[in-house]
C-alpha cells in the first residue's frame, strides 16, 4: 500500500510539473492578448539571437538590439514589467507556427509584413521600413547588387523574406544557400564559403560594425520591408493596443533615441518613422 501511494504521490508531482511547464503563453493561447496580460501580469516575446543592433542575445543572456527596445516599450504600455517578459528565441521560418500555437504572445524580430502570413497571423505595425541589401567582402568590387551575383554564392536565411526573393526573382544570377540563422551566413562569409549575405539593410549594418573593417554593405536596396509585430490572428484589440505603444514611442523621440543608440554607430543613415498602416 504504502509502494501505491508513493506512485500515486510521484504522478501527482509529475502532473504539477506538466501543468507548469505547459504555462506561459500556451497555456491560454485562445485568448485575446489583452485578457493574457490582464490575467498574468506576463508576456513572452519572440526575438532574434543573433542580429546585432536589432535583436541579439549576449554571452551574459542579456538582450539587446533595436527589436528589444521595441518590445520592451510595447510590453510596458500594455501593463508589463520588463522584469516579467520572458524573450524567446523565433526563427524566421517558425515564427507563423510559433503564434498559432500559443508559444509566444507577440513577435518582435524583423518581421517583414507580407499577404502571405497575413493569411496566418495579425500584424501591428508597422515600426520600421528596412531594404533589402547585400553584405560582401571588403575586398570586394565586383558585386555592385543582385543582379551583378552572376552565378556567385549567396547567403540567407531559410524561410526568410529575402531568401523568398532572391529565389522568385533572382535564382538565375544567384547560388542560393540557406541557413538557420543570419550568424551562420557571417561565418560562411567570413571563411570565404559564400560570396555575399543578403537580408535587409539595417540587419547587415549591424553585423558590418560587428565586423569592423571586414565586410561592407552594398547600398543599394532592392525591396522595402515593412516590420511589424506579429501575433495571433483577427486580435483585433491586441493589435490597436500595440498600435498605440508604437505611434507613442515614436511621437516620444524613443523610437529615434533607440536605432540611434543600436545602429547608429554604424554609419547606417536613421530613416524617417513609417506611417502605422495594419489597423
Amino acid at each position: 500500500m504504502r509502494f501505491t501511494r508513493v506512485l500515486r504521490m510521484s504522478a501527482a508531482v509529475a502532473a504539477l510539473g506538466l501543468a507548469a511547464a505547459c504555462g506561459g503563453a500556451g497555456a491560454n493561447a485562445d485568448k485575446p492578448l489583452l485578457d493574457r496580460v490582464k490575467e498574468s501580469k506576463k508576456l513572452t516575446i519572440g526575438i532574434k539571437y543573433d542580429q546585432p543592433g536589432l535583436g541579439r542575445r549576449t554571452p551574459d543572456g542579456k538582450f539587446q538590439g533595436f527589436d528589444v527596445d521595441v518590445a520592451k516599450y510595447v510590453a510596458k504600455e500594455l501593463g508589463v514589467d520588463e522584469s516579467a517578459i520572458t524573450f524567446k528565441e523565433t526563427p524566421s521560418a517558425q515564427r507563423e507556427n510559433m503564434i498559432e500555437k500559443g508559444e509566444v504572445d507577440f513577435i518582435v524580430a524583423t518581421y517583414s509584413i507580407t499577404d502571405a502570413r497575413k493569411k496566418k497571423v495579425s500584424f501591428a505595425g508597422p515600426y520600421f521600413i528596412a531594404g533589402q541589401d547585400l553584405l560582401i567582402r571588403a575586398e570586394d568590387n565586383e558585386i555592385t547588387g543582385p543582379d551583378s551575383l552572376n552565378g556567385k554564392k549567396l547567403c540567407s536565411v531559410k524561410g526568410s523574406t529575402p531568401a523568398q526573393k532572391i529565389q522568385k526573382d533572382y535564382s538565375h544570377e544567384a547560388q542560393l544557400q540557406e541557413y538557420g540563422g543570419y550568424s551562420e551566413c557571417i561565418t560562411q562569409l567570413l571563411n570565404g564559403t559564400v560570396d555575399a549575405v543578403t537580408t535587409d539593410d539595417v540587419i547587415l549594418a549591424g553585423y558590418a560594425t560587428q565586423n569592423s573593417g571586414k565586410f561592407k554593405l552594398v547600398g543599394k536596396p532592392f525591396t522595402e520591408e515593412r516590420y511589424g509585430i506579429g501575433l495571433r490572428k483577427d486580435d483585433k484589440a491586441g493589435r490597436d493596443a500595440i498600435n498605440k505603444a508604437i505611434q507613442k514611442m515614436i511621437d516620444e523621440g524613443v523610437w529615434k533615441q533607440a536605432l540611434e543608440k543600436n545602429v547608429g554607430p554604424s554609419g547606417y543613415k536613421i530613416p524617417a518613422p513609417p506611417e502605422i498602416t495594419e489597423k
